[in-house]
C-alpha cells in the first residue's frame, strides 16, 4: 500500500516537468482573443500541483484505515494526466 503510494506520487512529481512547461505555452492560446474555452483550459492546467497535493494528503490520512478510499483518491491526478494529456494529442494531431 505505501510503496502504492510512494510510486505514484513520485510519477506525479515527474510529471510536473512537462506540465511546467505546457502550463507556461498554455497562455499563448490567448493570443487570438479571450473565450471561455481558453480561460476553462489554462485554469485547467494551473490546478493540477493543487489537486495533485491535495489528493497526496488525502491518501496518506486514509492510507491505514480506508485502502480503497486512499488508493481512488491517489488516482485522481492520474485522471486529470490522461484527459490533460488526450487533449492536447487530440489538438496536436487535428
Amino acid at each position: 500500500m505505501k510503496k502504492f503510494l510512494v510510486i505514484s506520487q513520485i510519477i506525479y512529481l515527474l510529471f510536473l516537468i512537462p506540465w511546467l512547461f505546457t502550463f507556461g505555452m498554455s497562455f499563448m492560446s490567448f493570443d487570438g482573443g479571450f473565450t471561455a474555452l481558453n480561460i476553462l483550459f489554462v485554469v485547467g492546467l494551473g490546478v493540477y500541483p493543487l489537486f495533485m497535493i491535495a489528493c497526496s494528503i488525502v491518501a496518506w490520512t486514509l492510507h491505514r484505515g480506508y485502502k480503497r478510499a486512499a488508493i481512488l483518491s491517489n488516482c485522481v491526478p492520474m485522471l486529470w494526466v490522461g484527459s490533460i494529456g488526450t487533449l492536447l494529442l487530440y489538438a496536436t494531431l487535428s
